[in-house]
């Protein structure tokens, strides 16, 4: 099958999954066309199945805002043509959605029929999406998919919630690789981040206020105040300053340490004990799965699709968005012995394996069959 994917190529879940999705399909065989304005970032190497479209957007003195949707529906219509395409496949409703369905109606016209599945990810539909500047544009773009797939049953609720969807909505959790976090680190060197009696607790994220780095550090604080404990950072964004101006206050800034932006993820994951993830909201909770798949329990929020990951009592433990005086509770007892972290070790790790990516991967096959099956009956 020839399948055309549009994400956006950064560091955001719904780009990785997008680009995960296509490398993986490329792998059973269907052929992988990535088209948007920048080549992802997970998107290592092209080959004979994997190919790469750029979208340009020519800038003109009359445009404040260039448009962009108008530049992506005109290359897909130019891929879908030349290349062929079979299916298309859009991530994150705006703008792809709706540059998607405008190139089938061009596409249309030539008598050229193209299927559309969208995948819808989470701030696409509970934040810009729910804006009243684009609520009409999306739910008509959600409406005229050929199938619409979201990547949480708590996403699934929030879209019909939001929005009135005619349509059926398939659930196809987020997935991860558990072959790669096999592998096995010789270079760890955890004695670079802790001392060996010290305990190591990770966060990642965006650093966005809507995943509460406040909470993050406040659950490390009480933590250490029992045991032995460095807290590290991993990532960028708005909140980092409030966070550091918090750890002064604490005055346990030599416990914590900040690592920016990395592509290290495994390596730091693979010395982590713990991982925290308080989020006010979550779709489905992708930096959770990624710390279980390396066997690290997790203690996060119950928002959102966290609970369909983070399995309490199994994986790590839920707590309500903003109870730092449980999370801390939580994290203790999965530290109460060695006996007690090494179970929840490897209970996490038996966990994120029910989301292997040959076991999700088919799903999305059966769906654009489906897709396929649907708009040539």
């Amino acid at each position: 099958m020839k399948i055309a994917i549009v994400c956006y190529p950064t560091f955001g879940g719904s780009g990785v999954v997008a680009t995960e999705l296509g490398i993986a399909l490329s792998k059973r065989g269907h052929e992988i066309h990535f088209i948007t304005y920048k080549q992802p970032v997970r998107l290592e190497l092209l080959s004979s199945n994997v190919h790469f479209h750029e979208v340009n957007v020519p800038e003109y003195p009359l445009f404040h805002y260039q448009p962009y949707e108008l530049a992506l529906s005109s290359k897909l219509v130019n891929v879908i043509r030349n290349h062929r395409i079979d299916l298309l496949h859009v991530h994150y409703a705006i703008p792809h959605a709706y540059a998607g369905y405008m190139a089938k109606k061009m596409l249309q016209s030539e008598g050229i029929t193209i299927p559309m599945v969208t995948t819808l990810h989470g701030t696409d539909i509970t934040l810009v999406g729910n804006h009243p500047f684009y609520k009409p544009a999306v739910t008509f773009s959600i409406n005229n998919s050929d199938v619409i797939t979201c990547v949480s049953e708590s996403l699934k609720q929030d879209t019909l919630r939001h929005f009135e969807v005619t349509k059926d909505i398939d659930v196809v959790h987020n997935f991860i690789d558990t072959n790669v976090s096999e592998k096995v680190f010789t270079d760890c060197q955890r004695d670079l981040m802790a001392e060996a009696d010290e305990k190591i607790i990770t966060h990642i994220s965006n650093l966005r206020p809507v995943k509460r780095l406040n909470d993050v550090v406040s659950v490390f604080y009480k933590i250490q105040q029992s045991i032995k404990a460095k807290l590290i950072i991993v990532g960028e964004g708005p909140e980092r300053e409030a966070a550091e101006q918090l750890i002064k206050e604490y005055d346990i800034a030599n416990n914590v340490i900040f690592v920016g932006q990395s592509n290290e993820i495994d390596k730091i994951l693979c010395f982590s004990d713990l991982f925290l993830l308080p989020s006010e909201a979550e779709s489905f909770g992708l930096a959770a799965l990624e710390a279980m798949v390396d066997g690290v329990p997790v203690i996060s929020s119950n928002a959102g699709g966290l609970p369909e990951v983070n399995i309490h009592g199994e994986s790590g433990f839920l707590s309500d968005v903003g109870d730092i005086d449980d999370m801390a509770a939580n994290a203790l007892k999965i530290f109460k012995d060695e006996k007690t972290l090494k179970e929840f070790k490897e209970r996490a790790k038996k966990v994120a394996k029910s989301f292997d990516i040959n076991t999700i991967v088919p799903k999305y096959e059966s769906l654009y069959q489906k897709a396929i099956d649907n708009i040539f009956a």
